[in-house]
């Protein structure tokens, strides 16, 4: 069987880590890749957004399945134009995946079909929205509409933080594009799970549990990121939660999309506020959350590829999924600056250090290869995860392994994981 992965980042090294588990699995390739993947899989260079090509290169290769890891070409309509072309593809279609390209579009479909999430309004123009904050509870939420790299939300405390993130999303376009449109919301209280879900159109079966770090700094302080580090199972997710999402959230939205001629196939990634009034939905991803990924594909003890196949056939109410009975912990080693100012290009040293080590991983996120040498190439540049029997010895693993690679500007959080002494 061959494989091909759409993507260049720490999820799809994630994804081609679980893949290569799978012994039918003969080669994997991954279009464009890193250095990381480079160790699994044959690295491809092509453009995540140059579907013609690379739809191309799998009739070309005979590629059995193409596997979309990132967000950009699942928006963009990726699977849609394989699909056309008689190529088996894993990931929802541009209609459904808009459930991420467009945050009023998620909203507005939670308030249309009832399921829970925070008080909200909608604009088009900065005027607008600078009149509707002069009357508005603080702190409030502002969301950039479309893609931003994860970053493109704003928690403000103040009125004048609010109106100035409202000019930075909507005037100066800080985001581009993903500013057109703004969501204000009502600020919520809780803690924060996400909850990654296979879907196949009409049936969803939600994963384990996660917890992400967004802020780039220790107690989550300083500027939002695409994710600092992440742990597995939240102790906050109980079954009694579990079982509310999956009444209240999870099949219902599935229910939503295919009422509104949208089937969602692939990854629903639901991130949740565990309020005082129960679980409400902060966003939905139509893909692998990051670093969620790197603590959920590790845990899996079904096999990932079968997964894949039940959702595209539609059999995904009869395909058992099973996780092992631990715990994981991801720490994202970053360069100093992220995610603002930061250098790359410096050589990563000790990665030697996790081969033949099981329950320990080291995933790549933003690095290269330069005159034969691994070299940081990005903000993120690797996702340290361990493994152990819980949550405290899995962190206590991950923090060890941190200290196994080091390069010039390493920076990471010391508190990946320290909710669960509170738990």
């Amino acid at each position: 069987m061959k494989i091909l992965i759409v993507g260049s980042g720490v999820r799809e090294h994630a994804i081609a880590f679980g893949v290569a588990k799978n012994s039918k699995v003969e080669k994997i390739y991954c279009a464009p890749g890193n250095a990381g993947i480079a160790s699994v899989a044959e690295c491809v260079p092509i453009g995540a957004m140059e579907f013609d090509r690379l739809a191309d290169f799998a009739e070309e290769k005979k590629i059995d399945l193409t596997v979309v890891g990132m967000d950009d070409p699942l928006v963009g309509g990726i699977v849609d134009v394989f699909e056309a072309r008689g190529l088996r593809v894993f990931g929802p279609r541009k209609n459904a995946a808009i459930i991420e390209g467009s945050k009023a579009f998620s909203k507005d479909l939670m308030k249309k079909y009832h399921i829970p999430t925070a008080a909200y309004e909608t604009f088009d123009n900065a005027e607008a929205a600078l009149d509707y904050l002069k009357t508005a509870k603080m702190p409030i939420v502002l969301k950039a509409d479309g893609l931003a790299l994860g970053k493109g939300v704003l928690i403000c405390n103040t009125l004048e933080e609010a109106e100035d993130g409202v000019r930075e999303i909507m005037t100066d376009k800080k985001f581009g594009s993903a500013g057109d449109h703004l969501v204000i919301e009502e600020f919520m209280t809780g803690r924060e799970v996400s909850v990654l879900c296979f879907c196949d159109g009409t049936h969803i079966k939600p994963m384990t549990s996660a917890q992400d770090h967004k802020r780039a700094k220790d107690g989550d302080q300083g500027l939002n990121t695409g994710g600092m580090g992440t742990f597995s199972p939240s102790p906050f997710y109980t079954e009694a939660v579990a079982r509310f999402c999956e009444t209240h959230i999870y099949q219902p939205t599935m229910d939503a999309m295919r009422a509104e001629g949208r089937p969602f196939t692939g990854i629903l990634f639901v991130g949740l506020m565990l309020t005082e009034d129960g679980p409400k939905v902060l966003e939905y991803n139509a893909r692998f959350g990051d670093p969620e990924a790197q603590v959920v594909i590790p845990r899996m003890r079904s096999d990932l590829v079968e997964a894949f196949e039940a959702c595209i056939d539609g059999r995904l109410e009869d395909y058992a999924l099973e996780f092992e009975d631990n715990a994981a912990v991801c720490v994202v080693l970053a360069s100093d600056g992220y995610p603002v100012h930061y250098e790359k290009g410096f050589e990563i040293t000790g990665l030697e250090n996790f081969e033949g080590r099981d329950g320990y991983a080291c995933f790549h996120a933003g690095t290269a290869f330069k005159d034969g040498k691994i070299v940081t190439n990005g903000g993120r540049v690797l996702g340290i995860t361990a493994t152990g029997p819980d949550l405290r010895t899995a962190r206590a693993n991950a923090y060890e392994a941190a200290g196994w690679v080091d390069f010039k500007g390493k920076y990471m959080r010391h508190d990946i994981g320290k909710a669960i002494d509170e738990a």
